[in-house]
């Protein structure tokens, strides 16, 4: 049983002499991103740990497109009590696909559709690629934590918000939003040994699963030379609030845009990191003439595709997004802003430099006086 508010607590268990510790499977960044995964099953109208346990492991597969990849194999390594239940309790929320779980072939995918995750502004869990891939597998690697071999579904569910809630080496608060039926599982978790202590109000993780904890600390604030704090990087909200109006319009313009539907840790990276100007040397140089080569007289076609892209999504094209538009295919990122550099030369192309997203038609689209992609720009 957990311990009562008013009992003695035992002191953390030391690593076993000689071992190494695991490392830690999340950063402060992909910890925050798993709470914000468990936050969201937890706001579903669900009344069962194991439809939930069902829906943290669809949603977080499908956090990016909207469509999550199950088999009948990894349904049955859930371990549900009731499979067939928690199929249907998702159903009713609307989602598709899970019903075919239940056929004959326990190792094809079956596309499962979440519609509230679907790519574009709505997105409840707008996930980049890396993040979506981290939260995935540590979701996948508690849930198949040692001291969670032959528990409960609610014990499983109740060890997925505990680790991410809690730190590696501390006391936590019971999170305010575990489902009520968890509670009930926390003798269990310190009968398995998941957790070292545990009462009404607060617990700590044990030793063995302490590098599956996902309130990790921030990075730390470097020194500056003099030896002063340097001052924090604002958040994305600060650095928002404190751009022109302006500038403020176009960010949310590429933020919200259901056509491109980035990240908005991609987006985020993009405008507030500095400006790093890319060298082009000699190779570089050769495989533009290269490309100039094989794509003469190009000014007027990318002048005409930045301003359909602008048309079509409210803000210009990136350096990445008008070489790929035009077909230039796949080129490294000091090659494309090369070519970009030529085309601004020649008058076919302008922007707003450093900032990102504002690639437009030039001066020689509205005077006649356009050159030659490379004119210039040697």
């Amino acid at each position: 049983m957990p311990h009562s508010s008013s009992s003695p607590r035992p002191a953390p268990a030391p690593s076993a002499p000689g071992t190494t510790p695991r490392p830690f499977l999340l950063t402060h960044q992909q910890g925050v991103a798993a709470r914000r995964l468990l936050g969201y099953v937890a706001a579903l109208p669900l009344h069962t740990a194991d439809a939930q346990l069902l829906a943290t492991v669809v949603a977080i597969r499908a956090a990016r497109t909207g469509i999550g990849n199950l088999t009948a194999q990894d349904l049955r390594a859930l371990r549900l009590s009731d499979a067939e239940g928690a199929v249907a309790a998702v159903a009713v929320l609307g989602w598709r696909g899970q019903e075919a779980l239940f056929g004959d072939s326990p190792d094809v995918p079956v596309p499962v559709t979440v519609p509230d995750l679907g790519a574009g502004p709505e997105n409840r869990l707008p996930f980049g690629k890396l993040m979506r891939s981290r939260v995935s597998g540590w979701t996948t690697r508690t849930l198949a934590a040692k001291p969670l071999r032959k528990t409960s579904s609610e014990a499983r569910l109740t060890a997925l918000f505990l680790a991410a809630h809690g730190p590696s080496d501390a006391y936590a608060p019971i999170p305010g939003e575990l489902p009520g039926w968890c509670r009930a599982a926390l003798p269990e978790l310190l009968a398995k040994g998941f957790l070292l202590d545990a009462d009404a109000d607060r617990y700590r993780l044990a030793d063995p699963v302490r590098h599956l904890s996902g309130m990790r600390p921030p990075p730390p604030v470097p020194s500056r030379a003099d030896g002063g704090t340097a001052t924090p990087a604002p958040t994305w909200g600060e650095w928002k609030a404190r751009a022109s109006a302006a500038l403020r319009r176009h960010v949310e313009a590429v933020e919200n845009c259901p056509q491109c539907a980035l990240p908005t840790e991609k987006v985020a990276e993009a405008f507030m990191r500095a400006a790093v100007p890319v060298q082009a040397d000699d190779k570089v140089r050769a495989a533009c003439a290269a490309w100039e080569a094989a794509h003469p007289d190009e000014g007027p076609r990318a002048a005409r595709f930045a301003a359909a892209f602008r048309a079509s999504h409210g803000h210009g094209p990136s350096v990445k997004q008008l070489c790929l538009g035009m077909g230039w295919g796949k080129q490294r990122r000091e090659l494309r802003v090369l070519v970009v550099r030529r085309l601004i030369a020649g008058g076919w192309l302008t922007n707003t430099d450093p900032v990102p997203w504002t690639l437009r038609p030039g001066r020689a689209v509205r005077d006649g006086t356009g050159v030659s992609a490379t004119a210039g720009a040697r």
